[in-house]
């Protein structure tokens, strides 16, 4: 439960996912002195934990998607932020931009949050909620910083 909840991050009062997502900033600046390979087998490590960590957190409060599990708002975050540069203001940009996507789960993002269960279900959605996050970031780094 430890990490599934983000070391306890989940359990802070009112919009755990928004706690949940600022535990992935100070684990993002140790990841990113990783060479680029590196972060992504990280990644894909975060990623494999997270599904087996929710999935057995929800068994235990047997609760779909219980909302005291962030774990996957971290790995979303931690997308988010892939080729960020290392600017605070750029990662808090990204982190309003991935609430946003998470929050309201434009299409498909909703669809998977609906027939998605199970750890997977709990995970996925907020990678893909990542994923639109980096590209939009990265559309506005690109624009802006050049």
């Amino acid at each position: 439960m430890t990490i599934a909840t983000g070391f306890g991050a989940g359990y802070l009062p009112k919009a755990p996912g928004t706690w949940g997502s600022l535990v992935a900033l100070p684990l993002h600046y140790f990841l990113r002195q990783l060479a680029p390979n590196h972060y992504a087998l990280a990644l894909g490590g975060i990623f494999f934990i997270a599904v087996i960590t929710a999935g057995q957190a929800e068994k235990i409060l047997d609760r779909k998607d219980p909302g005291v599990v962030v774990i996957d708002e971290v790995i979303g975050m931690l997308i988010t932020l892939i080729a960020a540069p290392n600017n605070p203001l750029i990662w808090l940009l990204g982190f309003l931009i991935f609430r946003f996507f998470d929050i309201f789960k434009p299409y498909p993002i909703r669809l998977i949050d609906q027939r998605v269960n199970g750890g997977m279900g709990i995970v996925l959605d907020d990678v893909l909620a990542g994923i639109y996050s980096l590209i939009v970031l990265q559309i506005f780094c690109y624009a802006i910083i050049g």
